[in-house]
């Protein structure tokens, strides 16, 4: 019996091989005492069967066949020791001693049950046969009155010992398989929870590049015209100032609510929506920019609403940025079951117009394929023009 053999897991040991032997772990404290008791179990059983032996005085004739069958018990017993390093040439090895000697059948069961616990069940089978055909030979060799029944019982104690053996066998890969079915569960948990850091990351960066962008883009204008015209009057150099200090204030106070994803689950973020369009429209009109702005779409759910705003936000972004002054048109319609279209256009003026390029069209790409829907974006009929098209679900 190994220590492990009532299928209890154990922590990995230290391995060594053998100069003849197969690999095999150090004994620890377990390991000695399970051997100690085989060896035990094996030598009382052979104490047993000569004593029954003595008792009902059956001895075998000559006297000194009897003693050297206790020679051989003894010799199995001690054998035994080597189990783990040659399960297999210590069981074959009983099983020709067993041919004629009946003290050796204690330590051939441990040595059956070893071998059905470790090896093949190919190995297992033949070792089992072997046994079987060596009790057959032993009642050739020294026939006796009650020879079937003792070859009976024979087999019935082998096939019990190898049951039992390929029972813990199996149990044994059972454990396996499910400590390797744990180990991979927890390395998909490490991708799971990798890949949740990331896309974290790149909602964050996204946030940061929606709402910053605006209003960093509206900062910019305003600086610049006070830089192009330091002569402007008092009043255009003080309401130019006033959008600054505002826009300014406002940047702070949307960097802090983005940066809330970091303490707080995203569902707590503020979530603008369709609603706010009008807002942000107003803030695009005192920039400089006129805007001209159709909804006629209500009840959108707040995903939804949310990434109209944001692609109306960064349209609006890049056309203050690359078309300056020249009026934009923003068109979001649908219906419940048919989908929602948002449109920005403008026109081009003298150079690429809208068409920035950089990583602000390709995260919106991405926000809108998250929500199920397309973007396109591109100059068409002397225009630049972004459009979206997401699900409305009823």
């Amino acid at each position: 019996m190994d220590s492990g053999d009532l299928g209890i897991a154990r922590p990995v040991m230290i391995i060594r091989a053998g100069r003849f032997g197969r690999m095999r772990r150090r004994r620890n404290a377990r390991d000695w005492a399970v051997d100690l008791t085989a060896f035990v179990l094996a030598a009382l059983f052979g104490l047993f069967l000569a004593g029954t032996r003595v008792d009902e005085g059956a001895l075998p004739d000559p006297s000194w066949l009897f003693t050297l069958d206790q020679i051989a018990g003894v010799l199995g017993c001690a054998a035994l020791w080597l189990r783990r390093r040659w399960p297999v040439g210590l069981a074959f090895g009983l099983i020709v001693l067993s041919a004629f000697s009946e003290l050796v059948s204690g330590a051939l069961l441990v040595a059956l049950f070893t071998v059905a616990v470790h090896e093949r069940l190919r190995t297992t089978i033949a070792a089992f046969a072997a046994g079987v055909a060596a009790g057959g030979v032993y009642a050739f060799l020294r026939p006796e009155p009650q020879a079937a029944t003792g070859i009976m019982l024979g087999a019935s104690l082998a096939l019990a010992a190898v049951g039992w053996g390929l029972f813990v066998h199996h149990r044994r890969r059972l454990l396996e398989s499910l400590r390797e079915r744990a180990r991979r569960a927890e390395e998909e948990a490490g991708m799971r929870a990798e890949r949740a850091r990331r896309d974290t990351r790149d909602a964050i960066a996204r946030e940061i590049h929606d709402v910053l962008g605006h209003r960093l883009s509206l900062l910019s204008l305003h600086a610049g015209a006070l830089e192009f015209r330091p002569d402007a009057p008092a009043a255009d150099v003080s309401r130019a100032a006033g959008v600054i200090r505002e826009n300014a204030h406002l940047a702070l106070q949307d960097l802090r609510e983005v940066i809330g994803v970091l303490r707080a689950p995203v569902g707590e973020l503020p979530t603008p929506g369709i609603g706010d369009l009008a807002r942000l429209a107003a803030e695009t009109v005192d920039a400089g920019t006129p805007v001209d702005l159709r909804v006629a779409a209500e009840g959108l759910p707040d995903t939804t609403g949310r990434t109209v705003y944001r692609v109306v936000q960064e349209a609006l972004t890049n056309a203050r940025k690359h078309a300056p002054g020249a009026p934009v048109e923003v068109v979001v319609d649908g219906a419940v079951g048919e989908g929602l279209g948002v449109e920005v256009s403008n026109p081009l003026t003298g150079g690429p117009g809208g068409e920035g390029g950089g990583a602000g069209l390709i995260g919106l790409a991405e926000r809108v394929a998250l929500a199920g829907g397309e973007l396109t974006h591109g100059a068409e009929g002397g225009r630049w023009r972004v459009a979206a098209r997401l699900p409305w679900p009823s």
